[in-house]
C-alpha cells in the first residue's frame, strides 16, 4: 500500500479531550488544558503527525515525548527540563552542561556516581552521557564517538546526565506501586469534604456562639420563659457582654465562611441577632412584633434543647464537641505523611504496620493522642510498600493486570540486567529499562510498532556487551511462568493487557522462548489487517485447544487449516497476514446485521475473532509455559465475576455496551479454563452457573448465553447464525454492528 493510503487521526477526539479538561479546569491545574490545546495545535499546524511513532517534526523515535490520554503527543521534550540549581552551578545552560560531561572532570564525575550507585534516572535520556563515559573508560572510543554524534544535535535540549544522588531502587525481588514521595503527596493534596468542613465549623465556632446569644436574650426575661417576656430586665453587665459578643460575631464572619445557615434572614440566630445589634441599652428601638419572634426563638431552642446552663443543653454540647474534635482525614493524612518523611523520596517502605498505629500525643497541633488511622488512608500508605509481588496482589494493592504490568519492569530490569557481567553497567541498565517503561505509549496508524528499548542509541550501543547466560535465561524463564500465573489466576476474567504482555514479551526473549503474543487492538483504528504473529498464534491456538470445548464453542479451524503456505502481502512496508485476516472478516458476518452501522462496531466484530482464533495469548502462554495445571477452578471465578457484572444496574448506553463486551470477553476466558476441565466438571460448572444466573434475576436476558453452553458441553454445535435450532441457546459474542440481544432494557 502506498504512502498516500496511509491513516491520519481525526482531531476530533482531541478536541473533546479539550473540552473536558476545559470544562475542569475552574477547580484544577490547566496542565491538562495547555496539553490538549498544544496536541490540536500541533495537528492543525501540521508539526505533529499523530499516528506515526515519529509524530513530532524533526525529532528522532528515541526522544521520550509528552503524551496525553489516547496517545496523543504533544510535541514537548519530557528530557527538555529547566536547569536545576546544581546544575546552573557547572554551566549556564543545557548544552554547555551536557558539554561539561564530555570533558575529563565531567567524565570524573559520572564515572563516580556510576561506580557508587549515586545517581538517579528519571526519563531514559538521563543515561545517554552516562553511557559515554562507561564507554569510553572501557577504551571503546569509536562506540562512545559514534554515540556522541548522534545525540549532539539535541544537546541543547535534552537532560542527558541523571541526577547525581543517592537512588532508592527496588531489589527486582520486591517491587512497590509508588514510591514515598508520591504517596506522600497524595496524602498531602487530602482535603476536607465540603459537608464535613461545614458541619465542624458550625460546632465549634457557631453553636457556642448561638448559645451565648439565646442566654444574653434570657437573661433580659422578667419571670421564667413559661410566663415571662424578653427584653423586660436589663442586668449590669449585659450591654458589656452584648458589645463583646457583637465584636465576636464580626470576627468569626470574617474568619469562617463554610456554614452560612445562621445568616439565613428567617433563622433562628438571624432573629435573636438582629434586634441585638439595635438594642444597645434597651429596647426602645424594637416594636412588639421583634420582641414577640424574640419570645418565640427562646421558646422553641429551650423546649428542645434546655436552657443554657442547664444538664440537657450541656449534654448536648458535649456530645457535639466531641464529634467536632475528631480529627478530619485530611489532617490524619498530613499526620500519615510526617510519618513517612523517614525514608527516601524515591524509596519504599519496608512494613506498613509501624505506620498503623493510633496518633501519639504532640505528634500533630490538629490531632489528639489515641486516634486510629482510617483503613483508606493505610491503603494509600501500602503504595509504597515494597513486597513480593503476590504479596502485593494479595493484599489489593495491585488491582489489575494493568496494574501488574505498572510493577513488573522493577522485577525485569534487575533479570534482564544479569547478561551485563559488568556490575556497573548492570545498575545502569537496570535503571534505564525502568525509566523507559515509564515512557507512555503513543497512538500508532497504519501497522506501526512502538519505540523499542534497542533503539535508544545508548542501549543499542551496549548491546554489544550483553553475554546470554544460562542461568539469566533460566530466571527469565522462572519469572515469565510466575507472573503468567499470577496474572491468570489473581485477574482470571481479564484479557492480559498489552503493557504486560511487553513485559512478558521481554522475559520471553530472555528465556529464549519467543512467542507470538498479540496484542489488544483499538477497534477505532484498526487498518483492516493483520501482521504474521497472528497467525502463528492462531496456529499454535487451533493446535492446542483442537476436540475441546473451546473450539466446539467457538468452531474453531482445524490446525492444518494453517499449515498451508500462507497469503502475505505487504502493507506501509509491514508483512501481513491476509488469509487470517479474510478468515477473521468472513467469521465476523455473525455478528453483523443491517445497515448503517457504525465502522468501530464492523471493526469490533472482525478484532474479537481475532482474539477468538488466537485466545488472546491464553493458549500461547498454557503451551509455552505448561501451565494446565494452575487453571483449576479459574472458570468457575470467571462465571461469578461475570454473573456479578450482569446484575449490576446499568442504564447509561455506553457503560450498559462496555459490560456486555467486557463480559464476553471474560465468558471466553471462562470457557478457555472450562475446557482443561473433565467433562464431569464442565457439566457440574454449567448447572451452577445456571443457578447463580437464576438467583441473580438476569436469566431472561443472559439465559440464552447459558443454554448455548450447555447445548456444547453436552455435544452439540451451534448453527452457521450461532444459535440452537429450536432453542433459544445462542453463542455469547460481546461485539455486534445492531442491536446486542443481551443489553439491559434500560439502556
Amino acid at each position: 500500500m502506498s504512502d498516500e493510503s496511509r491513516f491520519t487521526a481525526s482531531p476530533g477526539y482531541a478536541f473533546g479531550q479539550l473540552q473536558r479538561a476545559l470544562d475542569k479546569a475552574v477547580s484544577e491545574d490547566d496542565a491538562k488544558v495547555a496539553a490538549w490545546r498544544a496536541v490540536l495545535d500541533g495537528m492543525a499546524t501540521g508539526r505533529l503527525d499523530i499516528g506515526s511513532r515519529t509524530p513530532v517534526a524533526d525529532t528522532p523515535a528515541w526522544v521520550t515525548l509528552e503524551v496525553a490520554h489516547g496517545g496523543f503527543a504533544t510535541g514537548r521534550y519530557l528530557a527538555e527540563t529547566p536547569m536545576r540549581e546544581d546544575e546552573l552551578a557547572r554551566a549556564t545552560d543545557r548544552e554547555r552542561l551536557n558539554l561539561y560531561y564530555l570533558s575529563d572532570a565531567g567524565q570524573a564525575e559520572l564515572l563516580a556516581a556510576l561506580a557508587s550507585g549515586s545517581y538517579r534516572i528519571d526519563v531514559p535520556e538521563d543515561a545517554a552521557l552516562m553511557v559515554v563515559a562507561w564507554l569510553l573508560d572501557r577504551g571503546h572510543h569509536g562506540a562512545a564517538l559514534d554515540l556522541v554524534v548522534r545525540l549532539r544535535p539535541l544537546m541543547h535540549r535534552l537532560r542527558m546526565t541523571p541526577r547525581l544522588e543517592q537512588s532508592a531502587g527496588p531489589s527486582g525481588a520486591t517491587v512497590r506501586l509508588a514510591p514515598v514521595g508520591e504517596v506522600k503527596d497524595a496524602l498531602r493534596a487530602t482535603t476536607v469534604n465540603a459537608d464535613i468542613a461545614t458541619m465542624v465549623e458550625t460546632l465549634r465556632v457557631w453553636l457556642p456562639l448561638y448559645d451565648r446569644l439565646v442566654a444574653l436574650w434570657c437573661d433580659t426575661l422578667d419571670e421564667d420563659l413559661e410566663t415571662g417576656w424578653p427584653c423586660r430586665v436589663w442586668p449590669a453587665d449585659w450591654t458589656e457582654r452584648r458589645a463583646r459578643w457583637l465584636a465576636d460575631y464580626r470576627s468569626a464572619s470574617e474568619q469562617h465562611t463554610l456554614a452560612r445557615a445562621h445568616d439565613r434572614p428567617k433563622s433562628n440566630f438571624a432573629r435573636l441577632r438582629r434586634p441585638l445589634e439595635v438594642c444597645e441599652h434597651d429596647s426602645s428601638a424594637l416594636s412588639g412584633r421583634d420582641v414577640g419572634w424574640i419570645r418565640r426563638v427562646l421558646v422553641n431552642t429551650v423546649s428542645k434543647h434546655g436552657a443554657p446552663g442547664s444538664e440537657q443543653r450541656a449534654a448536648l454540647r458535649s456530645a457535639q464537641a466531641v464529634e467536632a474534635a475528631r480529627p478530619t482525614h485530611a489532617s490524619l493524612a498530613a499526620l500519615l505523611a510526617g510519618r513517612l518523611d523517614r525514608y527516601p523520596e524515591d524509596g519504599g517502605i519496608p512494613a506498613v504496620e509501624p505506620l498503623a498505629g493510633e496518633t501519639l500525643q504532640d505528634e500533630s497541633p490538629e490531632v489528639a493522642a489515641g486516634h486510629p488511622i482510617p483503613p483508606h488512608l493505610l491503603a494509600k500508605v501500602t503504595r509504597a510498600l515494597e513486597a513480593p509481588v503476590d504479596e502485593l496482589v494479595a493484599r489489593g494493592v495491585i488491582t489489575s493486570g494493568e496494574v501488574l504490568a505498572r510493577v513488573l519492569p522493577q522485577i525485569t530490569a534487575q533479570v534482564l540486567a544479569a547478561d551485563f557481567g559488568d556490575e556497573d553497567l548492570a545498575r545502569l541498565y537496570a535503571q534505564t529499562y525502568g525509566a523507559f517503561r515509564r515512557r507512555r505509549s503513543l497512538l500508532l496508524l497504519n501497522l506501526e510498532h512502538q519505540v523499542r528499548l534497542d533503539e535508544l542509541p545508548w542501549v543499542g550501543a551496549l548491546e554489544r556487551f550483553r553475554a546470554p547466560r544460562p542461568d539469566t535465561a533460566r530466571t527469565a524463564r522462572r519469572t515469565l511462568e510466575q507472573t503468567a500465573v499470577l496474572a491468570l489466576t489473581a485477574f482470571p476474567q481479564a484479557i492480559l493487557p498489552n503493557p504486560l504482555l511487553r513485559e512478558l514479551g521481554a522475559l520471553a526473549k530472555g528465556a529464549g522462548l519467543p512467542m507470538p503474543l498479540v496484542e489488544e487492538v483499538a477497534a477505532d483504528i484498526f487498518a483492516g489487517t493483520f501482521t504474521e504473529k497472528w497467525r502463528t498464534a492462531a496456529e499454535i491456538a487451533s493446535r492446542t485447544m483442537a476436540g475441546t470445548l473451546y473450539a466446539r464453542y467457538y468452531d474453531l479451524p482445524a490446525a492444518d487449516a494453517w499449515t498451508a503456505p500462507a497469503r502475505r502481502t505487504s502493507w506501509w512496508g509491514k508483512r501481513t497476514a491476509d488469509d487470517f485476516a479474510g478468515v477473521c472478516a468472513a467469521r465476523a458476518k455473525e455478528a453483523q446485521s443491517g445497515g448503517g452501522h457504525s465502522y468501530v462496531a464492523a471493526n469490533g466484530t472482525v478484532l474479537e475473532q481475532s482474539q477468538i482464533l488466537t485466545t488472546q495469548n491464553l493458549a500461547t502462554l498454557v503451551h509455552t509455559l505448561h501451565l494446565e495445571e494452575h487453571l483449576g477452578g479459574l472458570a468457575e471465578r470467571t462465571f461469578d465475576w461475570i454473573v456479578a457484572r450482569q446484575a449490576m444496574r446499568v442504564t447509561e448506553r455506553h457503560a450498559a455496551l462496555h459490560m456486555v463486551k467486557n463480559t464476553a470477553y471474560a465468558w471466553r476466558q471462562a470457557i478457555f479454563y472450562l475446557s482443561f476441565c473433565a467433562e464431569s466438571q464442565q457439566l457440574a460448572a454449567v448447572n451452577r452457573l445456571r443457578r447463580q444466573v437464576a438467583d441473580a434475576g438476569v436469566g431472561d436476558r443472559f439465559g440464552p448465553a447459558v443454554a448455548g453452553l450447555a447445548h456444547v458441553v453436552n455435544g452439540g454445535r451451534f448453527d452457521a447464525g450461532g444459535t440452537v435450532p429450536g432453542s433459544r441457546g445462542r453463542r455469547f459474542l460481546g461485539w455486534t454492528t445492531g442491536a446486542h440481544w443481551c443489553l439491559p432494557e434500560s439502556s
